[in-house]
């Protein structure tokens, strides 16, 4: 066999040293290819090690059936304000402004999850942290047109946000446009501005608001990056979801306030994910609530409202489909973060299941303040 070898060698002109050279480049190839291969996944895991650690000991701290079972059956709100003392999230929690102080404690957790996040998704989770700063620009918008107190206005205002201090010192502007040219230096100016001379005309803060969301929603878009990967994918799938969600509130609250097409086509954001554009066109066509929902026939959104057609035919309220769709983002985060557990999933489950623990600690808040409000009818009303 080694005459053989010898003699196709010299037949191709090729030396022994050669051929060993030529064996050893491929040799090379194959475990760099090797390498690659098998290094890739690590690559892409790697920078999740860090945050998950930190958003997995956070998790650890969030209430369970057994803490809220106790935070339902307290007496009062300063019952439930001693119990949320004991935590290291609510320590600092005030029973005169118990909203704002939970509103605050999620502010924080955005913010963190944002600093925190891995450079390839972290212009996304900045872009979600911004709700709160439209959140008070919004809070600023509504206190001036209801005429509140300056001391009012600032008891609502959660300090947080790039633009807070800016807001702060335009609490005593005269009026909505002072407001919104206060704000010329902010990202926001060109968005308000637009829809300015709507709100004249209507004398109502909804194009300002619903302006004010749909640049919130067409931001996070943005900042998705086309995904490249399975986590860049999930987060695209898990903003998309949020925008599909916002946009069908939107247009079931408009339905129900009996708005048409031409009032809320410009508040609404064209880029869906699963409810595309010609769809969104059709549900705001519809002729009322119910049409909506058939609308929806096919969707994930449609089999999820239509479990809740019948409570809304009894009571006439919206608020039955907003709890379902809050219910189907936050299980769907949940599925996320169970099928992602070493990437992007854990970032995602924490973040959904804070915003859940705080929605249902101001549910609580809320009722607490009725006297003898059922308990029973408080744990219907949680997420």
């Amino acid at each position: 066999m080694a005459d053989g070898l010898t003699t196709i060698l010299a037949q191709a002109g090729l030396s022994g040293d050669a051929f060993l050279a030529i064996v050893v480049m491929v040799l090379l190839v194959i475990g760099a290819v090797v390498v690659v291969i098998v290094s890739r996944p690590i690559l892409d895991i790697y920078p999740y090690l860090l945050p998950n650690a930190r958003v997995r000991a956070r998790k650890g701290r969030l209430f369970d059936e057994k803490h809220f079972s106790e935070i339902v059956e307290a007496d009062d709100l300063t019952e439930i304000v001693n119990f949320l003392k004991g935590f290291p999230d609510y320590d600092d929690i005030d029973v005169n402004s118990i909203e704002k102080s939970l509103d605050l404690e999620l502010a924080k957790t955005y913010v963190l999850v944002s600093k925190i996040a891995p450079d390839n998704i972290k212009k996304a989770f900045v872009a979600l942290a911004k709700k709160f700063d439209i959140g008070n620009i919004k809070t600023l918008i509504t206190a001036k047109e209801a005429n509140l107190s300056r001391e009012e206005t600032l008891n609502l205002l959660i300090p947080s946000g790039e633009n807070y201090d800016t807001l702060v010192g335009l609490v005593d502007s005269n009026n909505v446009e002072d407001i919104v040219a206060g704000l010329d230096n902010s990202e926001y100016a060109s968005v308000l501005e637009d829809a300015l001379n709507k709100y004249k005309e209507t004398n109502m803060v909804l194009p300002l608001d619903a302006a004010l969301d749909t640049y919130y929603l067409e931001n996070l878009l943005t900042a998705t990056n086309v995904p490249s990967n399975d986590n860049t994918t999930i987060l695209y799938s898990f903003i998309g979801t949020q925008v599909d969600i916002t946009n069908i509130k939107t247009i079931i609250r408009a339905k129900a306030d009996g708005l048409s097409f031409e009032d809320m086509e410009p508040y609404i954001t064209k880029s869906g994910y699963d409810v595309k554009e010609w769809k969104l066109k059709d549900l705001l066509e519809s002729e009322d609530v119910s049409g909506v929902i058939a609308g929806l026939d096919g969707t994930d959104y449609g089999s999820v409202l239509n479990e809740s057609l019948n409570d809304y035919n009894e009571t006439g309220s919206i608020g039955v489909f907003e709890k379902a769709l809050d219910e189907y983002l936050l299980n769907y985060s949940k599925s996320i973060s169970l099928k992602n557990p070493i990437g992007i999933g854990p970032i995602i489950g924490f973040l959904s299941q804070k915003e859940k623990e705080i929605k249902n600690l101001k549910i609580i808040a809320r009722a607490k303040r009725e006297a003898e409000f059922p308990i029973s009818e408080i744990q219907e009303l949680l997420i």
